[in-house]
């Protein structure tokens, strides 16, 4: 029997029992042993516990996919030979005792073609089918209500919620801990173990909590079509990445479940423990695992004093950092240095409940030109944030620099937000977001006739006076000149608005939001904006008028993603251009600008994992 498995220390200190030894039985502790030559292969037994579990779908995850694969599957090896087997990833349904056995033959190759598929390389997974799966228990049978995905470490073969733990933790944390709290609380706890067998009540109690758990976050459609006549568990509901969520879930939220059964132990020990009754952690998930924004560095002072600027002299004045829930909805914008926050993207964050994938092109830029976002930047710390409180729709922005006309009365966070954000909703979205401060009370209306996803049409009130109306036309397609149909942003769509204000330049009523809408894109490419406050600080030259300019990453570039083409890498601030012809080629960056803003975005999964370090 092998000593030592690779395992991460994340969680818990193993209790390893029988190094040494040979046996015909399955180990305690679930690790796989050496008493069995693959050459022959017998087959590739273990057990599915949360209690035994019987009839539950089990398979060896050979292609690394966590579902099911069925044959043909082509296997590349380490050494780039490939393998087919014909019936696919061998698997199994658990039987009396949660015993499974898995024939393996398949895996024996011709030596003189490949070598040996070894299983023990490859992890086990174990999926319930509500109303099938059964659970052994002391007083009878009982069927499983809902499903859940389990798995183990490679050459483990018990598949339990501990292993499952075990499994993921090794994945999210790669040997780091995921919290401080969890190693000392899952101390003495073997996660490998038939805790049934071993009559370990603690691991068994945390098991039961950590199963439950996961069948709450497994999706109802899934769960659905799991419990329908027919259904085996082999079906391929779950993605990679889905599966991967899940698991990390379980990993950030142990610790929190590990406190709820010690607390609910402590009257008369871990036997008595009723999961059933526990409040858990109610966790939602995004399982499509989306592409977020998560990081803009912003800058906008030039070393050489007055903008507009070349990009190249440009200096970072901030950077912005965006914080996420499980499920994608955006919980914390900071700003290390300052921001500037726009009451339009607001809206439309919170037109799709605060989910930033939702928006398909995230965050619309919008900057701060003030000399003392710099300064705030230069000095380590956030200085600037928004938070989200969408249970309670409510938005609050805080600051402690001097970058927004004397809204900041202290230099450190705390007390009264600086600017609250609250909202009327109606069918087709946001009716009204209003922004309250000690100041002034602006109301934004939104009006969303000729409306797209990215731009709506809009009044501002300021203290119940009118001060800016936006009115959009209809959207106009044209057709792409032959030379430049294969450039990376063509202008495909133009759509004329009007921008009534008290203080707009001279003939800045009549402007045009240009897009390119080829393919399945629909990218925002250019729109043109009043600000005198920008306009009149002292190092910046410009009559009021502005536009954004938005570049994004070509086809193909490693920065393109498939699913989600039109996310912003690069914004740049500048003067108004004169509208030109729909179906050009759009033009390049200017040599002056005001600001640039460069995007970094992350998979949720990516995101989450981090934060579970």
């Amino acid at each position: 029997m092998k000593c030592v498995l690779s395992l991460s220390v994340l969680l818990i200190t193993l209790t390893m029992a029988g190094c040494g030894e040979k046996s015909d039985e399955l180990p305690v502790d679930g690790r796989d042993f050496d008493g069995v030559g693959y050459s022959e292969p017998a087959p590739y037994t273990g057990r599915v516990i949360d209690g035994y579990l019987r009839n539950a779908r089990v398979w060896l995850d050979i292609d690394g996919d966590s579902q099911y694969s069925p044959g043909p599957l082509t296997v590349v090896l380490d050494s780039g030979t490939e393998v087919i087997l014909p019936e696919g990833e061998p698997t199994a349904m658990s039987g009396a005792n949660g015993v499974f056995s898995l024939d393996i033959q398949a895996l024996v190759r011709n030596s003189a073609e490949a070598p040996d598929i070894d299983p023990r390389e490859y992890s086990l997974y174990a999926l319930t089918l509500p109303g099938k799966t059964v659970e052994q228990l002391p007083d009878g049978d009982r069927p499983v209500d809902s499903a859940y995905l389990m798995s183990a470490p490679p050459g483990v073969r018990q598949v339990t919620p501990l292993t499952t733990l075990a499994r993921f933790g090794n994945l999210v944390s790669a040997g780091s801990a995921v919290s401080g709290s969890a190693t000392p609380a899952l101390t003495g706890v073997n996660l490998l173990s038939d805790y049934i067998q071993s009559g370990d009540q603690r691991a068994h109690a945390y098991a039961r909590a950590f199963a439950r758990f996961m069948a709450s976050q497994f999706p109802a459609p899934y769960n659905e079509a799991l419990a329908a006549n027919g259904a085996d568990g082999t079906e391929r509901l779950l993605s990679r990445q889905a599966a991967y969520l899940l698991g990390l879930s379980l990993v950030r939220n142990a610790s929190d479940i590990v406190a709820i059964v010690d607390e609910a132990a402590s009257p008369g020990g871990y036997a008595d423990v009723d999961v059933s009754n526990l409040a858990l952690p109610e966790v939602a998930l995004d399982l499509s695992d989306p592409m977020l924004l998560t990081r803009q560095v912003v800058s906008a002072q030039s070393e050489y004093g007055d903008l507009p600027a070349s990009p190249s002299s440009l200096m970072t004045t901030a950077e912005l950092s965006f914080d996420y829930e499980p499920d994608g909805r955006v919980r914390v914008i900071s700003a290390d240095g300052c921001m500037a926050p726009s009451m339009t993207e607001l809206a439309r964050l919170v037109s799709v409940g605060g989910r930033m994938a939702s928006l398909e092109t995230q965050w619309l830029p919008s900057i701060s030109l003030s000399l003392q976002s710099r300064v705030a930047y230069e000095n380590d710390g956030v200085d600037e944030r928004l938070t989200f409180d969408w249970e309670h729709q409510r938005i609050y922005f805080e600051t402690t620099t001097q970058c927004q006309d004397g809204l900041a009365d202290t230099s450190e966070f705390g007390g009264p937000p600086e600017v609250t954000y609250s909202w009327v909703r109606e069918d087709d979205g946001v009716a009204e977001l209003t922004a309250t401060s000690d100041n002034e009370v602006r109301v934004l209306q939104l009006d969303y006739a000729n409306g797209t996803p990215l731009f709506a049409g809009h009044r501002l009130l300021v203290n119940e006076v009118e001060q800016a109306v936006l009115s959009l036309g209809e959207l106009a397609e044209c057709v792409p000149v032959l030379d430049v149909e294969g450039s990376s942003h063509v202008v495909s769509a133009q759509q004329n608005y009007s921008y009534a204000a008290i203080d707009a330049p001279v003939g800045f009523d009549a402007l045009t939001l240009e897009f390119d809408i080829r393919n399945e894109y629909f990218r925002l490419l250019r729109y043109s904006f009043a600000d005198m406050a920008l306009a009149g600080l002292d190092h910046v030259s410009s009559d009021g008028g502005f536009d954004w300019i938005m570049v994004y990453p070509e086809e193909g570039a490693a920065a393109y993603v498939d699913d989600q083409p039109n996310l912003i890498a690069d914004a740049y601030l500048t003067g108004p251009r004169t509208p030109a012809d729909c179906g050009r080629e759009f033009e390049e960056v200017p040599f002056g600008v005001f600001g640039q803003i460069s995007y970094e975005y992350q998979r949720l999964s990516g995101y989450l994992a981090e934060q579970a370090q």
